[in-house]
């Protein structure tokens, strides 16, 4: 900040030195009654220079000018520099070095920038002191398919404002590391690294704390993040789950900077009454400094939380505690406020907009009072979005805004920032090179290479695994016969089992409950077998009038444009990925099926119905767009042509098949 101050008094001693100094040079001779010329800009044009009278005085004045002019030029180049960090001493690791930077100061100081962005030359405003390439790392919690689902809103929201790269450590059971694991590998985003810890060996270090909060176990573990992250990390941002950012997450990081003293925790003061203890009678919070402090956001300089032997303290202070309190409320925010109850200087109170809380009966609406001044939006209650404030339309429209967000579109490199190589993605980005941009079909083509962001998503079912290892996974509406499985002996043989689809026009629908049910609501005309007035040939094979009457499975054949519903083994050939949107998927599957020599079983006593929707935005264009429709049967010669290349004489048929179709 010095720095930048005597910037300025530079810059306007150089200004008045341009002012000034030609203006005196021109009385000075204009005094001497000399016939003023150019200033000559070589020692050769000085000597060559004929004056009138007093020439040493003037070759004196005209050098010195000339020093002056280059001391300008010189000030003016240093001036177009960037903007350099005053030198501090490194307190907290990352190594603070004079580098551009990528973002002010998050400390709510607005009049300060205010005065600043006026032009208020009294006022000097410190600088960013994040480095533009300094690697932000971030610790989360996140156990449990629900959890994982929260997270991912929370990483698009930092994604999408950030400029800095980011390390994710997250603490993680089996379910949410394998959601997350597939995700993040899948979604390639440059300068992100992401690391997981495993939950279960934590579980021994707090289960020995009762706890009421609906965050079980896992709202416990952020106790032991000094033990947890590796040893050379020495600080980390820490953030529950139901966060979503509104900023860059650097301008948190650079609060950091401003810790003084022994102060290892960032916290923002809770928005309740909750440990005043005033909420009803004989309410009985755990110890507070006054309102206490919400641990939804976390700043944690670990090192020197170690040097604190934080492990010992807070475990000290929990002992303590429970032999009255009994358990805590509101999980690791209990033991953490007792700790700064006793240890005040431990903490560095954030502005409040860096945890605005969305609970019931919070103070949140005063700490902001417009858009801009929001950080970060805090959903701290069980009701999550259906909580009640004044603004929440607001927040919850943000909330979803990133819920929805494509996450592909994230997928961007960090200007100046070279990311580690991802030999995946070096691949990939070489195989998208060699196709021709120009063909028509250029869509379809780089749409067969592009690796989609998956993110697994998982039920809640318990249940014994059967002793005959027969289980069956349910896909969306399909629903299987399980001794059927056993019969067929699908795990020794090649069976596609078909499961034979209906379709209703009526939005609502009472679900027949079984084969007879379905039957009578054929006849009346309710539901209809599967696309018969518009794509006959799409479930023809399946034989409904068979189906029927039907007891025992009953095999039928492959032919042109058969696109059934099929259960298969998990090992069976996947999907051929050139065949996206719409037209052909199921299609060039079947007959891929065929090739390999599955049988087609139809079950007797299984059905799925398909309910009305609106158009896709594909079929949309397929109906609409020429160019869609030619490139589509281009793509389709092109599957039948490989066809006949890997299956020889036994594939002639899907050609002669479709000729005749």
């Amino acid at each position: 900040m010095l720095g930048i101050c005597r910037g300025r008094r530079k810059f306007l001693a150089a200004s008045l030195a341009l002012l000034f100094i030609p203006a005196l040079t021109w009385l000075y001779l204009s005094a001497a009654n000399f016939t003023v010329k150019p200033l000559p800009l070589s020692p050769l044009e000085l000597q060559s220079s004929t004056l009138v009278g007093g020439a040493g005085e003037r070759q004196a004045l005209e050098l010195r000018v000339r020093e002056v002019e280059e001391e300008n030029r010189a000030l003016r180049r240093e001036l177009s520099q960037p903007p350099r960090n005053p030198t501090h001493s490194n307190h907290h690791g990352n190594g603070n070095q004079s580098h551009p930077h990528s973002t002010e100061e998050g400390t709510g100081d607005s009049e300060a920038q205010k005065m600043f962005s006026t032009g208020n030359s009294s006022s000097c405003v410190q600088q960013p002191v994040v480095d533009k390439c300094e690697t932000i790392h971030v610790a989360i919690v996140c156990a449990g398919y629900n959890a994982s689902r929260d997270v991912v809103t929370l990483v698009k929201s930092v994604l999408f404002h950030r400029r800095n790269p980011l390390h994710f450590h997250f603490i993680t059971d089996s379910i949410a590391q394998q959601i997350l694991a597939s995700l993040f590998h899948t979604w390639m985003v440059p300068a992100v690294r992401v690391d997981f810890y495993d939950a279960d060996e934590l579980k021994s270090e707090v289960s020995w704390i009762p706890n009421k909060h609906y965050s079980g176990i896992y709202g416990l573990m952020k106790l032991v993040l000094t033990k947890t992250l590796p040893s050379d990390l020495q600080k980390v941002i820490v953030l529950d789950t139901d966060i979503t950012f509104a900023t860059d997450i650097a301008e948190l990081w650079a609060v950091f900077h401003k810790f003084k003293g022994q102060q290892v925790l960032g916290l923002v003061e809770n928005q309740s009454d909750w440990y005043l203890g005033n909420l009803w009678k004989n309410h009985r919070p755990w110890p507070a400094l006054g309102r206490g402090f919400n641990t939804g956001v976390i700043l944690l300089l670990l090192d020197r939380l170690r040097k604190l032997r934080w492990e010992q303290m807070w475990r000290l202070t929990a002992e303590r505690e429970l032999m009255s309190m009994l358990s805590t409320s509101l999980a690791d925010q209990d033991i953490f406020n007792a700790v700064i109850k006793q240890n005040p200087f431990l903490v560095h109170q954030l502005p409040c907009f860096w945890n605005v809380q969305l609970s019931d009966h919070t103070r949140s609406e005063k700490c902001y009072k417009d858009v801009s001044d929001l950080k970060v939006i805090h959903w701290n209650s069980p009701k999550k979005l259906r909580v009640k404030n004044k603004h929440v339309e607001f927040f919850r429209n943000l909330y979803l805004t990133f819920l929805e967000y494509d996450g592909n579109l994230l997928r961007r490199e960090l200007f100046g920032c070279p990311s580690k190589t991802d030999h995946n993605s070096e691949n990939l980005q070489k195989t998208l090179l060699e196709l021709d941009e120009d063909d028509p079909c250029y869509e379809f083509r780089r749409e067969r290479f592009t690796v989609h962001r998956t993110h697994l998503y998982f039920l809640h079912y318990e249940y014994e695994p059967s002793a005959d290892q027969t289980d069956v996974t349910l896909v969306a509406q399909l629903s299987m016969d399980r001794k059927s499985v056993v019969q067929l002996d699908m795990a020794n043989t090649k069976k596609a089992l078909v499961v034979p689809a209906f379709e209703t026009l009526r939005y609502r629908l009472s679900y027949p409950k079984s084969k007879a049910e379905l039957l009578s609501q054929l006849d009346m005309g309710t539901l209809f077998t599967f696309r018969y007035h518009v794509w006959t040939k799409g479930h023809a094979p399946t034989n409904f009038a068979k189906w029927r009457t039907a007891t025992t499975p009953y095999r039928v054949q492959w032919e042109a444009d058969f696109e059934p519903y099929v259960m298969v083994r998990r090992d069976c050939p996947e999907y051929d990925r050139r065949f996206v949107g719409f037209g052909w998927n199921k299609v060039a599957h079947i007959m891929e099926l065929d090739a390999q020599e599955y049988e087609f079983v139809v079950l007797p006593n299984a059905y799925m119905i398909h309910m009305p929707h609106a158009p896709s935005f594909d079929i949309t264009k397929f109906r609409s767009n020429k160019q869609y429709r030619v490139c589509l049967k281009t793509l389709k010669e092109e599957f039948q042509q490989n066809m006949s290349r890997r299956y020889g004489f036994a594939a002639l048929k899907y050609m002669t098949a479709d000729n005749n179709s």
